[in-house]
Order: C-alpha cells, then sequence, then structure tokens
C-alpha cells in the first residue's frame, strides 16, 4: 500500500481522537445501550436505537482512523532542512499580487486539509504551484475564477 504524508501534529491529533473514541466515547455508548436494554420492548425503544446508531458511528471512525494512521508517512516538519524551499508541512504567507491580499496556509495531508483553519492539501493545486519555490518568488495558480499571480512572502518551518 502506498504511504500518504501527514504532519506531525495531524496525527499526534488523531491519535488523541482514537484515544478518546475508544477509552471515554466506546464505554459511554455501551453503558448508555445497556441501560436502554433494562428499559424493556426494544422495537420500540428509542434510547436503544440511537445509543446502537451512535456505536456503529464510533466503531466506523475508529476503523477510519485507524486505516489513515496505518498508511500515514508523518513528516515533522521542524526536523527538515528545507533550505528556504516551500515543501510539505510548511507555513507559508502569500500575497495575492492583483488585490495586495495576505493569506497564510499550512501544506498538509490530503486527511488534515481544512481550508476554513488555513491548511490546504499537498495534493492542491496551489500546494502544487508552491512546492519547491522560495521566499520572493512569484508563481501562477490556475483557479476555477481563472489564474491568480502570488508572490512568496514567508516560508516557514514550524
Amino acid at each position: 500500500m502506498q504511504k500518504h504524508p501527514m504532519t506531525k501534529e495531524g496525527a499526534d491529533a488523531l491519535q488523541t481522537e482514537l484515544t478518546k473514541l475508544k477509552k471515554e466515547d466506546r464505554p459511554a455508548v455501551t453503558e448508555a445501550i445497556a441501560v436502554a436494554r433494562d428499559h424493556g420492548d426494544l422495537k420500540e425503544n428509542a434510547e436503544y436505537h440511537a445509543a446502537r446508531e451512535m456505536q456503529g458511528l464510533i466503531e466506523g471512525r475508529i476503523q477510519q482512523i485507524e486505516a489513515v494512521l496505518s498508511l500515514a508517512e508523518v513528516i515533522d516538519v521542524t526536523k527538515i532542512s528545507g533550505n528556504g524551499k516551500v515543501i510539505f508541512g510548511t507555513t507559508v504567507t502569500l500575497l495575492n499580487i492583483d488585490t495586495d491580499a495576505e493569506v497564510t496556509y499550512k501544506i498538509v495531508g490530503h486527511d488534515e486539509a481544512d481550508i476554513k483553519d488555513n491548511k490546504i492539501s499537498v495534493n492542491s493545486p496551489i500546494a502544487r504551484a508552491l512546492i519547491g519555490k522560495e521566499e520572493g518568488d512569484e508563481t501562477i495558480v490556475a483557479a476555477p475564477s481563472g489564474n491568480i499571480d502570488y508572490e512568496i512572502l514567508q516560508v516557514q518551518y514550524i
């Protein structure tokens, strides 16, 4: 199987979620099922059915996280000398040359990407356009609304 890059921060967050699911959420839903069973007829027991549905969601998420972590190649960007180049895991501050708007993105693995948190997938068009570039370089990103011209203001390995 092919490994997928993931930041140490992303792997740690998934491991924390997995631990919570296994040590807190799973036992809690098991207890809720037992309590609901004690209420009698299971056919018309909404609490029982809700607890069973929650159990299915928890077990599904546990399997999903375990699968992602088993295929993850964890990369700690703080231990890499990127020599000022944009690489996987770097945080990049960009200037949109047309609008003078600044934006900062962290380049992360596919499973960690969250545009609301300014984390973009290494496979995204903008990340692909940035990889290998340095501070001061300009790059053009093909966007659905047209090409965007960016200047790289800062590259951080944090």
